[in-house]
């Protein structure tokens, strides 16, 4: 299988500026998304001044931005600011805060303002539905479910997330996504699944070249660079 035989829709995960804009130029992302987790890991220092700045070389594409804030009052407010931002911004709302209490309620409210929602860190079917059901009818949203994660306890995620696909198809304007991809592999899995988007980070994106390749190349390939890599150590297991 090649890239532009795939139905699924690729976004960049990632809070790399100048990543994300090389990702953005090469034309295949078709969206950006970022969480506090990433943006601790690529230094951002001012979350405003990164937003503004990714929103003005990302202007046309779909960018999800994530509130940091563990009670729901504020992070209605930092919702509001976010949103603000610009047209192709979504909100990302986790689906609950550190305590475990539930953000549906806040999310339905923020849905009947209209504001685009990434629902995030979802793990169950129970919350796919819960954040479905609580969308405004006619908004714009994303249901990430961290199919990655889900895989990582040795639950296989395709038949979820095949589930998730049907019940995102419920209601008009909600897409669903497979977040925290592993491997390459994930992407035909989300694609084989229905899913509508996955989110995929910069050393992942790196191997969509791979994409369909040629296994005897490959391995002639591998070979090469075992070569090369022992010529470089300069080791000697005969002696001189």
């Amino acid at each position: 299988m090649k890239f532009e035989d795939l139905k699924v829709t690729v976004y960049a995960d990632g809070a790399d500026i100048e990543a994300m804009k090389e990702e953005y130029k090469k034309g295949y992302v078709k969206g950006f998304t970022t969480n506090p987790t990433l943006m601790k890991k690529a230094g951002v220092k001012d979350y405003v001044t990164f937003a503004k700045e990714a929103i003005r070389e990302i202007p046309d594409l779909p960018l999800s931005l994530e509130v940091f804030a563990d009670d729901f009052d504020t992070m209605e407010k930092e919702a509001d600011v976010i949103a603000a931002l610009g047209d192709n911004v979504y909100v990302k709302i986790p689906i609950t805060n550190s305590k475990g209490e539930s953000s549906i309620p806040l999310i339905k409210k923020l849905s009947a303002k209209g504001i685009k929602i990434n629902a995030t860190a979802i793990l169950t079917l129970d919350q796919v539905r819960a954040v479905v059901d609580a969308f405004e009818p006619g908004t714009k949203n994303i249901v990430s479910v961290f199919a990655g994660r889900i895989l990582d306890t040795g639950v296989d995620a395709v038949p979820i997330m095949k589930e998730v696909t049907k019940i995102c198809k419920e209601k008009p304007g909600t897409l669903s996504l497979w977040a925290s991809c592993r491997e390459l592999y994930n992407i035909i899995q989300a694609d084989q699944c229905g899913t509508d988007i996955i989110t995929v980070t910069n050393n992942i994106l790196a191997k969509l070249p791979n994409l369909g390749k040629d296994l005897t190349q490959l391995s002639l390939e591998t070979v090469q660079m075992f070569v090369n890599d022992g010529k470089s150590l300069g080791f000697s297991i005969l002696g001189n």
